[in-house]
């Protein structure tokens, strides 16, 4: 419960410097296609977050495996809104230059995304692979 409290922190700080920052500048196409994107993103992120519970960890880890909420759909929903909210400031901001680093961004996700599974798969077997076969990215 404590990792919740201090990602919703985290979060909420984030949101309040951003609204602050935001609350002045014009209301451009960019900045509401961005803003329509990253926004609920966000709220699916934090809901994601909340329903990982204490499975969630920084490094690998296989404690339990949730499959319950977004993660009946999604094995990795914290990843998929996070890389949508990551897009959103993007178009947000409207820096052609950040989509250079969501580009160096996916790859390296990809890449903790596998290093996860197998440690699941290591530690669930064949209720992982079922997991997988059911559920989309």
């Amino acid at each position: 419960m404590k990792l919740n409290i201090v990602t919703l922190a985290i979060i909420a700080v984030g949101v309040a410097l951003f609204s602050l920052q935001a609350a002045g500048m014009p209301w451009t196409l960019n900045r509401i296609v961005g803003l329509s994107i990253a926004l609920p993103a966000l709220v699916l992120l934090v809901v994601a977050r909340f329903q990982l519970g204490r499975a969630f960890s920084i490094s690998a880890k296989a404690s339990i495996l949730v499959t319950s909420g977004l993660y009946s759909r999604i094995r990795n929903p914290i990843y998929v809104f996070g890389m949508f909210v990551f897009l959103g400031l993007i178009i947000w901001i409207g820096n052609p230059w950040l989509l250079v680093v969501f580009a160096i961004l996916i790859p390296m996700q990809v890449v903790r995304i596998r290093n996860e599974a197998k440690v699941l798969e290591e530690k669930f077997g064949d209720e992982y692979v079922a997991y997988r076969r059911r559920t989309w990215f």
